[in-house]
């Protein structure tokens, strides 16, 4: 594992990877997307590959980049002010908010109303969703090698629209994506991982349920892919102990090949747009953007603007080195592990 120290001294390893993060990110997106379109379907069976048109953007790549902007702004500190206020902006104007998760949908709606977080993320029916895990991959950029500093940050981004599992899910996602970032190994991304994920939460329990089955069947996904399905369903498939359970199975079972693990990922089913967002996001922090196809990379290069319109036409290459920057000018150290409840 290398560190922190290692991408400051290597600035264009840290752009590599932290462009292979957030690309990655918008790639797993746009394909789980279209995994689940009946057109894709019905002509190709599964997702494997950008059909012929543009590709488009969800609330997975948009919100990130909304994160991304606060992180910029803020010179890589955040406070519940900060992402209040780009909320405020660019979210809760949205008099239509269009595909933007229910999480995110009410907690717009809370802030409308007067509350704050914590609140605006506690009073809410959704808030154990994967919306906030979902856009959490600039903070792991930014606090590579750094997982106590990517738990606290995430805590702080996730609490304005979630709570308990909801929060519990971006802090894990962020956390292995600041360990991937480093060239962590799989079980000293695991570890990290679990540290933020309290032992008797629905989120623990689904994912010690996807531990046993990974280690029955051998990491094998043909083996592993009925039992997870089985055994991680939940009514709501966007929450967290089922979509983010189900992300973290699959890059445990495929790290060596970004195009391999997005061919899991996006081809889950259910909330396939976020397994297949986190899984690029991580696999990306992983292996680095020379691991993607270039012509993924210049598909998904300028968001459509689906979800948030402020995001129409940023190049992600750009807020990758943005990112990537904040890397380097940022010397904090890690802060102690606080749980959020």
């Amino acid at each position: 594992m290398k560190s922190r120290q290692y991408l400051i001294d290597h600035p264009a390893y840290a752009l590599d990877k932290a462009k292979g993060a957030l690309c990655g990110l918008a790639i797993g997106d746009s394909l789980g997307d279209a995994g689940r379109q009946a057109d894709i379907q019905s002509n190709y069976g599964i997702s494997l590959d950008f059909p012929s048109q543009d590709a488009w953007s969800t609330d997975d790549t948009e919100f990130a980049l909304l994160t991304a902007q606060a992180l910029i702004q803020n010179q890589g500190k955040l406070d519940s002010d900060s992402i209040v206020e780009l909320w405020m902006e660019h979210v809760v104007s949205e008099t239509n908010l269009k595909r933007g998760g229910l999480g995110s949908t009410e907690a717009a709606w809370n802030l409308r109303r007067g509350l704050r977080p914590p609140d605006s993320g506690r009073f809410t029916a959704h808030g154990y969703s994967d919306g906030a895990a979902m856009r959490c991959c600039p903070i792991g950029i930014i606090c590579a090698g750094e997982p106590q500093r990517a738990a606290r940050l995430a805590a702080i981004d996730a609490s304005v629209s979630h709570s308990r599992d909801g929060v519990w899910g971006a802090q894990a996602v962020a956390v292995a994506i600041s360990m991937a970032m480093v060239d962590a190994d799989m079980d000293q991304i695991m570890a990290e991982v679990h540290k933020v994920i309290p032992s008797n939460s629905w989120f623990a329990e689904t994912m010690r349920r996807a531990d046993n089955i990974l280690k029955e069947t051998g990491y094998d996904p043909f083996k592993a892919w009925v039992p997870l399905h089985d055994q991680l369903f939940c009514t709501y498939k966007s929450a967290v102990p089922e979509a983010i359970t189900a992300a973290f199975a699959i890059v445990r079972m495929e790290h060596q090949s970004f195009t391999k693990g997005m061919m899991l990922g996006c081809n889950y089913g259910r909330d396939a747009d976020t397994i297949g967002a986190v899984t690029g996001a991580i696999l990306g922090a992983k292996l680095g953007a020379k691991a993607i196809p270039a012509p993924w990379m210049e598909k998904i290069r300028y968001p459509s603007g689906t979800c948030l319109p402020f995001t129409k036409g940023m190049d992600l290459f750009k807020v990758s080195e943005d990112l990537a920057a904040l890397i380097i000018a940022h010397g904090e150290q890690d802060d102690p592990l606080i749980h959020v409840s």
